[in-house]
């Protein structure tokens, strides 16, 4: 005790009593400002990691890609150093960033050291600029929400309050990685939240704004990929974008199969090759970068000239098919980076293949390849990542024209659908879930978030008349061995009334009827399209076990009643009389 009231005594203890007075106070509004100052101050570390990355590339690699050795070693050494410093240092700083943001998030009490960001940052970069064919935007995002942990724990925010600072990093990593700051919100609600109405929507998009303002005046305004603008030809045209979104939901879900189940068997091997399973990596994308040099780096000069139509058909399909196996083969081993740019390549090189082809063959009815190639980046991601509201907004903050968005709404919704069908967890929860962490998914359609009332309807065949007396009605639910009753007349609901009420009102006036206790607001009831989540919230609110189901166009209309022993046995409990 003694020490204690010496810490508190001493100007350092005097101080921090001082904040945490003001904290308890106005900590809404040192929220706020923390929100804006974490905008800047990530939007001022993405540009950093964005130029030190192109920075380095250019040194290491001269034009063309310099000598087939260079191409050859640099990715080998630049794995086996940094899956070395990954397994003894950085752990956490493996692989993609998003899966692990969405576990500190919801598993880790939104807790991201600033050890983990350092290395991540690190990493990343040193990786990228090697040539490992990897993204810095699911990086981005765990530096992001890590800067924003760390500065909230550093002020003393209740936890609440940290986790909530996640998506607002994330979301300004977003928008300072890729010039859009409205996807970059709804990246953050979509993917990392999985709540488009969070409660945190308003802090996502101030940080937001504020990265991508910090953004503008470090690097200007120039858009991530400078396009033509693009038109629809033909309606005839919205066919070969359809078929783009089927190549696209097949090439996604393949994607996402296969690095799931690569990442898999470097998983089983001994925890003591972590070190070195990078290089596996390393090793498949210099002998890819021996004979063609385009293949190293995420290449989104290459993704422009596609966007541009400055790429052969075969070229296209030749990248298109050794990215797909150096990007698996990299994440798959262990590298630092994400999946984020490599499914925007992806899909540039097959929307570029598949708009060339269609050109070939209906040159009259089919625009330019450079609009598919540009439709195909929205496709694979929305497939890959699985987060489509965000890849139609970022494709239209990017090339700034709406021409372009029916197109793509055609293209993403069958690429959706079908890589949703084909793999059916999406792929930064399956990561997550092979490091062990199980993170909150949809919900099943058999839970009580999903099954409306209307499954377990049943008629009301019991219902007493407002004039009945009260010690009447507690009798007759007594003596059926119900706790609940209707009180119903020729318009139909008046209220409801359980034992415990009819008991109290006894008390009071023995000759009272139902008429005289029934409420003058509204009475506790269901609709039919309510979840059973929800009636069991409203149960439990008015201490019913029964609960009438009625119209939302009437409120007295009755269409039936719902039971608390339904909603059990609906999940095969069979409650005991």
């Amino acid at each position: 005790m003694a020490e204690i009231q010496e810490n508190l005594e001493s100007p350092a203890g005097k101080a921090q009593w001082r904040w945490a007075s003001f904290l308890a106070s106005r900590e809404e509004q040192v929220f706020l400002v923390l929100t804006l100052a974490i905008g800047a101050l990530v939007g001022a570390t993405v540009v950093a990691f964005i130029l030190l990355t192109q920075h380095f590339a250019a040194q290491i690699y001269a034009a063309h890609g310099g000598s087939p050795w260079r191409r050859l070693l640099i990715p080998v050494v630049s794995s086996l150093a940094m899956g070395y410093l990954l397994y003894r240092f950085f752990p956490d700083a493996r692989g993609s960033g998003v899966p692990q943001t969405k576990a500190a998030l919801y598993a880790r009490d939104g807790h991201i050291s600033l050890k983990t960001v350092f290395g991540k940052f690190f990493c990343t970069s040193a990786t990228l600029a090697s040539g490992i064919p990897l993204g810095r935007e699911g990086p981005s995002v765990q530096v992001g929400a890590g800067l924003a942990s760390f500065l909230g724990r550093k002020l003393g925010l209740r936890q609440e309050k940290i986790k909530a600072l996640i998506p607002v990093g994330a979301a300004a990593a977003v928008a300072a990685a890729f010039n859009t700051p409205l996807a970059a919100v709804l990246f953050a609600l979509e993917e990392v939240v999985g709540d488009l109405h969070a409660p945190v929507l308003g802090s996502v998009v101030l940080a937001s704004a504020t990265s991508w303002a910090m953004l503008r005046i470090l690097l200007g305004n120039d858009p991530l990929f400078k396009v033509p603008e693009y038109q629809l030809v033909h309606p005839l045209e919205l066919l070969a974008y359809a078929t783009l979104g089927v190549a696209g939901g097949l090439v996604s879900a393949a994607f996402s199969h296969l690095l799931l189940w690569l990442r898999k068997r470097f998983l089983q091997f001994p925890r003591k090759t972590c070190w070195f399973q990078p290089v596996a990596g390393g090793l498949v994308v210099g002998a890819m970068g021996w004979f063609v040099p385009q293949i190293l780096g995420v290449g989104y000069l290459h993704v422009g000239e596609a966007l541009n139509g400055g790429l052969a058909l075969r070229f296209m399909l030749l990248l298109l098919v050794l990215k797909f196996f150096a990007v698996v083969v990299s994440y798959s081993s262990g590298n630092a980076g994400g999946i984020f740019g490599p499914s925007l390549f992806l899909g540039a090189m097959l929307g570029g293949v598949v708009g060339t082809g269609a050109h070939m063959i209906l040159p009259a009815y089919v625009g330019k390849p450079g609009a598919y190639a540009l439709v195909g980046m929205g496709t694979a991601f929305a497939g890959i990542v699985r987060a489509p509201m965000t890849s139609v907004v970022m494709i239209f903050e990017i090339t700034r024209d709406y021409a372009v968005i029916v197109p793509l709404m055609i293209s993403n919704l069958l690429s959706f659908f079908i890589a949703a069908r084909l793999q059916r967890k999406p792929i930064y929860d399956e990561l997550a879930r092979q490091d062990g962490i199980h993170l909150p998914g949809e919900e099943q359609p058999t839970s009580a978030g999903q099954i409306k009332v209307a499954a377990i309807l049943r008629p009301a065949t019991e219902s007493f008349a407002p004039e009945l007396s009260v010690r009447e009605a507690l009798e007759i639910l007594l003596r059926q061995n119900y706790r609940t009753g209707l009180v119903v007349t020729s318009f139909g609901v008046e209220g409801v009334v359980n034992v415990e009420m009819l008991r109290s009102a006894q008390e009071k006036n023995p000759a009272s009827k139902l008429m005289d206790m029934l409420p003058a607001g509204e009475f506790a009831h269901l609709h039919l399209d309510h979840t059973i989540a929800q009636a069991l919230d409203r149960m439990g609110a008015s201490r019913m076990d029964m609960l009438p189901v009625v119209s939302r166009a009437n409120i007295k209309k009755l269409e039936g009643i719902v039971t608390l022993r339904d909603v059990l046995e609906r999940f095969g409990v069979s409650p005991k009389s």
